[in-house]
């Protein structure tokens, strides 16, 4: 918001560090501190217009303001009786109230800070009256949980633990160098911990805000990995911690030939490093780029491949929520590999759900934009986006615009080339359906419900998943250490890793508070292979173990 709006505002500020719980744009929410709902009691509540963060319509909401801060949101007005499901969540703890008479009159906004970012909710009512009781009840509930909490201080500190103080004596301790020497002993097992001075550094993969992804040769075994090192004062800052969390967890759980796995992951005083097996056969953004459009032939290879995948992670809780071409590399052999699961989301089985807005905005699900909980469809949507592009060689729904796009994902329905085939149009419509409900694998039975699809009759399920079926297309890399299909302005940079200013051997730590239980340095995985590929799908019975394969992300959303 501009200073000259916010002159024009009718500002009751409540002068606090604020906090407002929600999901900002592409983010995760912050994690809040809860109070005590035995003791909370209703100070206000009834119909207000919410203005939508993405799409910026209004929608009528009945808001229950709370004693402890709590401001919930319901399509209907709740019935004592049963346990109404709620459609938005938020805290006044510590905001900013201010009153505006446009886009419409009445409005007013709560604005709170969500970690390091400014975040706003907007609401307007019919009339001042209503206008003035709901910004005083607002007022009244954060000034008194303000009075509590600064009473309850000794010394004072700020209103909110989670408002980042720890980390601002911790960034004056991280290094902007990478140390490289050294190596430590784990205090409690007193087994040798991997660091950085296990690697000998061949060339740049990929840099980006958060850090850069290195060619590396280990030295005790001369094995290629590619090593993603990112900087951990940039990741707390940008408030990316739980999405690097999570991408570490995934990455250390999950066992299928066709997603990326870790070798190792270890932390500095300053960095994260993810060690992942080197794979160099290209985005299929790029070879897509090249060739225009694929023949259904060699989609249906891709597409089963990835459908395999992102059912295996279903079927263990996890939906991934960011399937795009960037995100699809091809091995030496030219098969997928899924990469970058720093927007997964975990212990998400069937009937449960999430809200929170990520993703990328060409593949975004309707069921997102409207901001409404959703669960593993979401996944099903983008397969029917890249397919799409595929076989079509164009996006389904775009605008440079993003409110336009937007519009277009919500509103307009898929058209299709002629030269299309039926099977292929009726799988595309299918995944493509607005209601997730309706969607094709929207169901109980998830990925089985597309690989029954006509479309995929010739596959044979259980001779894919075994890499037993050779790929359309083989990547023209003639070694390990050939780097064609990545950009010649990181490859051709030289590796300068340089000590840290900080005494000791510090080339691996102790786990810190923000990044505890992120080291990891054994390659078995704690989630059995692919398990819902059944008979029904393959000619052979799918119950034996698959031998575990690594392979490596070149890039990922936090460093593009």
């Amino acid at each position: 918001m501009t200073s000259k709006t916010a002159q024009n505002l009718h500002a009751i500020a409540i002068q606090t560090p604020s906090l407002l719980k929600g999901p900002t744009p592409m983010a995760t929410p912050a994690t809040m501190m809860p109070a005590p709902a035995s003791t909370a009691t209703v100070v206000k509540e009834g119909w207000l217009y919410k203005r939508g963060e993405h799409i910026k319509t209004w929608r009528s909401r009945y808001f229950i303001l709370k004693s402890d801060g709590t401001l919930d949101g319901y399509k209907t007005r709740p019935d004592l009786k049963t346990q109404a499901e709620k459609s938005n969540e938020f805290t006044v703890r510590g905001c900013q109230i201010m009153s505006i008479d446009r886009p419409r009159p009445y409005t007013f906004i709560i604005r709170g800070l969500q970690w390091t970012t400014v975040i706003e909710r907007m609401f307007h009512v019919d009339d001042e009256e209503e206008r003035k009781g709901w910004v005083d009840a607002i007022r009244s509930v954060a000034n008194k949980l303000n009075e509590e909490e600064l009473y309850q201080m000794d010394p004072p500190l700020p209103p909110d633990d989670d408002c980042e103080m720890g980390s601002i004596a911790e960034d004056e301790l991280l290094s902007e160098k990478i140390p490289v020497y050294g190596t430590s002993t784990d205090r409690i097992s007193g087994k040798m911990k991997v660091t950085l001075e296990n690697f000998e550094f061949l060339k740049v993969l990929g840099k980006g805000t958060f850090g850069k992804v290195i060619l590396c040769r280990e030295k005790s075994t001369a094995k290629l990995y590619a090593i993603k090192i990112l900087k951990k004062d940039v990741i707390i800052q940008k408030d990316e911690v739980a999405h690097t969390m999570a991408e570490n967890r995934v990455l250390k759980t999950t066992n299928h030939p066709f997603l990326i796995s870790l070798k190792y992951s270890f932390q500095t005083v300053d960095r994260l490093c993810f060690v992942m097996q080197y794979v160099n056969g290209g985005e299929l953004f790029f070879h897509l780029s090249r060739e225009r459009i694929f023949p259904e032939d060699r989609t249906r290879f891709y597409a089963a491949e990835i459908i395999s995948a992102l059912g295996y992670l279903h079927s263990h809780g996890i939906i991934y929520r960011d399937l795009k071409l960037e995100n699809l590399l091809l091995d030496k052999d030219g098969h997928i590999k899924i990469a970058d699961f720093g927007l997964c989301k975990e212990d998400i089985t069937y009937g449960r759900t999430t809200k929170t807005f990520c993703g990328t905005p060409e593949y975004l699900a309707p069921e997102v934009l409207e901001d409404n909980d959703y669960g593993h469809a979401v996944d099903w949507w983008g397969t029917g986006v890249v397919m799409y592009e595929m076989i079509c060689g164009r996006l389904p729904f775009y605008n440079r615009d993003h409110d336009i796009l937007f519009t277009l994902i919500l509103m307009e329905e898929v058209k299709f080339p002629r030269n299309i085939s039926l099977n292929a149009r009726s799988l595309l419509s299918g995944l493509l359906v607005k209601n997730p409900k309706q969607r094709l694998g929207g169901g109980p039975d998830d990925a089985k419900e597309i690989m029954a699809h006509p479309f995929f009759a010739s596959i044979n399920w259980t001779d894919l998943v075994h890499k037993r079926i050779t790929p359309p297309f083989k990547p023209q890399v003639t070694s390990d250490t050939d780097t064609r299909y990545f950009d010649k302005e990181f490859t051709g940079e030289s590796v300068e890793l340089t000590p840290s200013d900080s005494n000791g051997p510090l080339g691996a730590i102790q786990e810190e508070p923000h990044f505890s239980e992120f080291s990891y340095q054994d390659m078995a995985s704690t989630i059995s292979t692919p398990s819902f590929i059944n008979s029904n799908y393959s000619h052979h019975s799918n119950n034996s173990t698959h031998s575990h394969h690594s392979n490596h992300s070149d890039r990922d959303p936090s460093m593009q």
